[in-house]
């Protein structure tokens, strides 16, 4: 379906038509899913969620809203990404609780395209990059309330897995701009996430 069929029923479902919902999953459940695969791609192996449930269960908190007033496609995927984001998290925390004294669950920030510790460090890629999700989820509400987008473009970069041009696309901005602030993200969560 073409982006103003979603948008459009995007603006149903936000003026309370329930059969909205219905009719929009089939035509963004594979983005979603894609979505989710690439949170997928920064979790353990062993991770006990599993991408479909998580797309279910963004979708329902996303199209289950009241009277939440959807913009755009575009818009309803920026949510949805920070849904997952939210899901995963609260996942992990719920996980760690269960266990005697808890330990969180581990992710590994060495993605070469999106990864948060540079290749060139000369400990090598991933070196001291092994981090609970709970920790980078504080950094990152951190970041994103001393610079909103920055916070944006990790989420969109690291979290999702999309491009610089993808990226870029998202937040109407330039793809150099995407780069400049991504970096200074980087630096700023290294630091931040070391103590």
């Amino acid at each position: 379906m073409a982006s103003e069929g979603v948008t459009r029923l995007l603006a149903e479902l936000s003026a309370g038509d329930s059969s909205a919902a219905e009719k929009l999953l089939p035509h963004v459940y594979d983005e979603m899913r894609a979505l989710a695969a690439s949170f997928f791609r920064q979790q353990p192996a062993n991770h006990t969620l599993q991408p479909t449930a998580l797309v279910h269960e963004a979708y329902l908190k996303l199209a289950g809203g009241d009277g939440d007033a959807w913009e755009s496609r575009k818009h309803f995927f920026d949510v949805a990404a920070m849904a997952m984001r939210q899901l995963l998290t609260d996942h992990a925390r719920r996980k760690a609780t269960l266990k005697h004294g808890g330990r969180a669950t581990r992710i590994t920030l060495t993605d070469s395209d999106g990864a948060l510790v540079r290749p060139e460090d000369p400990a090598g890629p991933g070196a001291g990059s092994d981090l609970d999700v709970e920790a980078l989820d504080a950094a990152l509400t951190k970041l994103s309330a001393l610079d909103p987008r920055q916070g944006r473009i990790v989420e969109l970069r690291y979290l999702a897995g999309l491009t610089t041009q993808q990226a870029a696309d998202i937040l109407g901005i330039s793809e150099r701009t995407v780069r400049l602030e991504w970096q200074t993200a980087r630096a700023w969560l290294r630091r931040e996430l070391a103590g």
